[in-house]
This record gives C-alpha cells, sequence and structure tokens, in this order.
C-alpha cells in the first residue's frame, strides 16, 4: 500500500490529502495558529484510515438486512459506516455505501478537536463534511450533472440548522449505481447518513427503457459489494414519460426518508429535469435545469 500523500494546495489555504482511493480537500478558517495545529490534526488522523477500513473490509462488504444481527466494527470509521446504512436495512445496502462520507466524517472529528475553528469543510470527493460555529454559515453549490461544471442551485448551511454532511451520487460518479439519476445530491446531519441516502436515491431513479444499458456488477468489479446486480452503464435518449417516471420514483424514496428524520432534503436531477424535497432556506427550487450543456 502506497504511503499517504499530504500537501497544501497552491493556494496556501487548503490541505490535500490522498491515500488510495481516499482524496480529501480540506478548508479550516480562523486564526492561523489554529488552522495549522487542526491541519496537523487531519494529516496523523487521516494517515491510520485505509489500513483500519483494509482490515475490515471483507465485512464491511457484507449487506446489512434486518433479518441478520448487526455487528460492531473495530474501527470508528467503520462504525460511521454501519451507522449510517443500518435505518436503510429493509433494502439492499452494503456499509461500503457510506464509506466516503464516513472518511469525511472522521477526519473532521479530528481536525477540530480541541481546535477554535470559524468553519470548515472536507470534500471526500463530493461527499463533504462540514464544520461551523455560532454565528457562521457555509453556501453550497448544487451542480445538475456530474461533469457539467455548473452551479444549479445552493443551500445555505447555517449553524442553527443541523446539516452538517452532503454527498452527490449518479450513475456517471466514481460508485457503480443501480440506477439512472444523472445526479441527486442530500443534506444531512453528517457525510456518512448524506451519502448512503444519496446512494438509495439514485438506485431509486429508475425505469425500464431500452436505450438504458447495463450489466452485473462483478463485470466491472469482480470484488464489488453488489455482487451479479445489475447496474447502469450507459443512458441514451429517454422520452418525458420514462423521466417523470424514473424521478417520481427516487421522489418517492427521498421524501419517506425525509419524513423518518434521515435526510433533510435531496435534489434530484435526470436528463435536465429537477425534482427537490426538503425545507432547507436556500435550498435549490425545483424546477427544469437549462437547456445548454
Amino acid at each position: 500500500m502506497d504511503a499517504p500523500q499530504v500537501a497544501l494546495l497552491p493556494d496556501g489555504r487548503r490541505l490535500h490529502l490522498q491515500h488510495g482511493p481516499i482524496d480529501l480537500v480540506i478548508e479550516a478558517f480562523g486564526d492561523r495558529d489554529e488552522v495549522g495545529a487542526a491541519y496537523r490534526q487531519a494529516r496523523d488522523r487521516f494517515r491510520t484510515v485505509l489500513g483500519e477500513l483494509v482490515g475490515e473490509l471483507s465485512r464491511l462488504r457484507e449487506p446489512v438486512a434486518a433479518d441478520i444481527p448487526r455487528w460492531t466494527p473495530d474501527g470508528p470509521t467503520a462504525r460511521r459506516m454501519m451507522q449510517a446504512v443500518w435505518p436503510h436495512r429493509e433494502v439492499f445496502v452494503t456499509p461500503m455505501a457510506a464509506v466516503a462520507g464516513s472518511v469525511a466524517d472522521e477526519v473532521m472529528a479530528a481536525l477540530v478537536a480541541g481546535r477554535e475553528l470559524k468553519k470548515a469543510y472536507i470534500n471526500n470527493s463530493g461527499d463533504i463534511a462540514v464544520h461551523l460555529a455560532p454565528g457562521q454559515s457555509l453556501r453550497l453549490g448544487i451542480v445538475g450533472e456530474l461533469f457539467r461544471p455548473t452551479i444549479d442551485g445552493t443551500a445555505e448551511l447555517t449553524f442553527e440548522n443541523p446539516v452538517r454532511g452532503v454527498a452527490t451520487s449518479g450513475w456517471q460518479g466514481r460508485s457503480l449505481s443501480f440506477g439512472i439519476a444523472d445526479a441527486v445530491t442530500v443534506l444531512a446531519e453528517n457525510a456518512a447518513a448524506a451519502d448512503v441516502a444519496a446512494t438509495l436515491i439514485a438506485n431509486a431513479v429508475n425505469v425500464d427503457h431500452p436505450s438504458i444499458e447495463r450489466a452485473p456488477a462483478t463485470e466491472l468489479d469482480e470484488q464489488s459489494d453488489l455482487g451479479d446486480r445489475l447496474v447502469t452503464l450507459g443512458v441514451g435518449d429517454l422520452d418525458h414519460a420514462a423521466v417523470d417516471e424514473a424521478l417520481a420514483a427516487g421522489f418517492r424514496v427521498a421524501k419517506r426518508m425525509e419524513d423518518a428524520g434521515l435526510i433533510a432534503g435531496a435534489v434530484l436531477v435526470l436528463k435536465k429535469e429537477m425534482r427537490a424535497t426538503g425545507t432547507l432556506p436556500g435550498m435549490a427550487q425545483i424546477g427544469s435545469l437549462p437547456a445548454t450543456a
């Protein structure tokens, strides 16, 4: 296993931590000495995270289910993963659905421990953990298509609101998906909860259509925790009825999660059509995305 990579980005403000598939960008705001100490704490914790996860990887790839006793992982990041997925055990899900968000949460806990920071965020390739001190806020941009770097909406996070995690999932992301969503962005209490919710809502944005290409997950990754279940390889042209049906299916799942208190809100995007649920101030409004890419 390669050694963790640690570096300040060229702007001198953000810290970059990379180890295997984990790629974090961290920015903290506050007194310079406090920020420096926080960065050192994050660096030290980060150096052991991947090794801890690898040690429990085989169990973390196993589905959780209502009829299977809950087990307690040894490592703190793995425990975050299990805690995040357990409320969703009625559907197919493994703790790996929360790995990126859990890593962000774990490193954030180390970053802020004993430090006086105004605010901070840790972006783990789109899964984001947030810290806010009293009176602070953070505005996040919501992108409707993963490979179209245009902000289609915003969400304003404040200290008073309990949201501290944001995650985005879709069939073109770095993880395999059962669904066809271009992007599903979720706001939740922490990044781990947002991560698993975004994954499951994106899975639910789905419809049977001849323009959708699928294959067993193991054909793409023989060690995939999804096994031989079909995942999306490509999405061609869809008529309006198909887009509406797929978004409606995902919206129902998102609304159930919101009603259960598992998420604060979600924005679902497919073929430039958008659906949203949640009452967070500053949340993107329901509507259509611009017709130009």
